[in-house]
């Protein structure tokens, strides 16, 4: 593989000497930009996207060619290893993933399964193209949703705004929700590992839904089966350490417990407070994060001022990787993100010397 030139986000993941603190936007390559909504088009529908392994190269490096951005994100979905496992998913416009067949009797939980690797030979061919194409300029992150996320997808049939079929299950036959998870968390790891393997050299595990759950219930529905994968997963590829970054929304309330996961560094939603955070945690991990994405709605001035409050709240030193606390809006203007990235790199460096 080609020697990387730009390392700042693997060294700033391991709390290593930076001269700056690096950046990249959660769906960086998306709908916010035009020449990701041209290359949609082409393809017909965002799945094929997906699964068409040169396209998914292209949109992956099209916010590298528009910002100084410190690492590439593979582009894909969450919910390719539920469709791996033949639940049927299909986007419905306007309304989000949806699964033909979901878990909704316990016949079909006894016959879900960790799904053959080969069904998901797409994700890894672009993860090898996109190592080839990105020449050793930035990072590649690989991902996948948490076993808890998927889960709630694989039991709704889709999104939900309660959850209310997941959490019966949860509830009335827990057995049933731990079966799920565990397979969940096998195929995971072996999702990832597979990805580590064809040259991602960092991971993240997105548990979009964990901060749905009671206290008790993320420890034992969420955080439990992400420890499970963190503690099966390569740490050591192509003779570098492999970073893992672990992503709760709305998980703030449990960093102390998620610190001692296993994983590298924390990713932070907009509603922690990055200085108490970098407090709680100690030098245990390193923080991602955590403008709230519709920070870039605001004036040019105020995007600094906000990038400006957040890299003081974290203070001097390295281990802070900067980053939105969620997806980039779609309607968010690519100028505004521009704005984002050079303000970062300006403002950071200070905090390095």
């Amino acid at each position: 593989m080609t020697t990387l030139k730009n390392d700042t986000f693997l060294r700033a993941l391991l709390k290593q000497p930076v001269e700056y603190t690096p950046l990249w936007m959660m769906r960086q390559a998306g709908r916010y930009l035009p020449e990701y909504k041209a290359t949609r088009a082409f393809a017909g529908n965002f799945l094929e996207l997906c699964r068409n392994v040169e396209l998914a190269t292209e949109v992956t490096i099209q916010p590298l060619d528009r910002f100084d951005l410190d690492a590439a994100i593979l582009f894909s979905d969450i919910l390719t290893i539920p469709d791996a496992m033949g639940l049927g998913l299909y986007f419905e416009t306007g309304e989000g993933p949806k699964f033909e067949r979901p878990l909704q009797s316990e016949g079909d939980i006894e016959l879900l399964a960790v799904p053959d690797m080969d069904k998901l030979r797409y994700v890894f061919d672009a993860v090898s193209s996109i190592r080839q194409a990105l020449g050793g300029r930035v990072p590649l992150i690989g991902f996948s949703g948490s076993p808890f996320t998927l889960a709630c997808y694989m039991v709704e049939g889709g999104g939900s705004k309660d959850w209310r079929t997941l959490k019966t299950m949860l509830y009335s036959r827990p057995d049933l929700l731990h079966r799920i998870l565990d397979i969940n968390a096998r195929a995971v790891t072996a999702y990832l590992n597979t990805q580590i393997e064809h040259g991602a050299q960092a991971v993240q595990i997105f548990d979009t839904w964990g901060g749905v759950l009671s206290h008790a219930a993320f420890q034992e529905f969420s955080l439990r089966y992400m420890q499970q994968v963190i503690s099966g997963l390569k740490r050591e590829h192509e003779g570098r350490r492999v970073p893992v970054i672990l992503f709760t929304k709305g998980g703030g309330q449990w960093l102390e417990i998620m610190a001692q996961s296993g994983a590298d560094a924390l990713g932070l939603d907009w509603t922690c407070d990055i200085a108490q955070a970098r407090a709680r945690v100690g030098s245990q991990v390193a923080l991602q994060g955590n403008m709230d994405p519709f920070a870039l709605f605001g004036t040019p001035e105020a995007i600094r001022a906000e990038v400006a409050r957040i890299l003081e709240g974290f203070g001097p030193g390295s281990g802070h990787v900067f980053n939105l606390g969620h997806g980039i809006n779609q309607f968010a203007s690519p100028e505004h993100a521009k704005i984002l990235v050079d303000s970062v790199h300006e403002l950071s460096r200070p905090y390095h010397i």
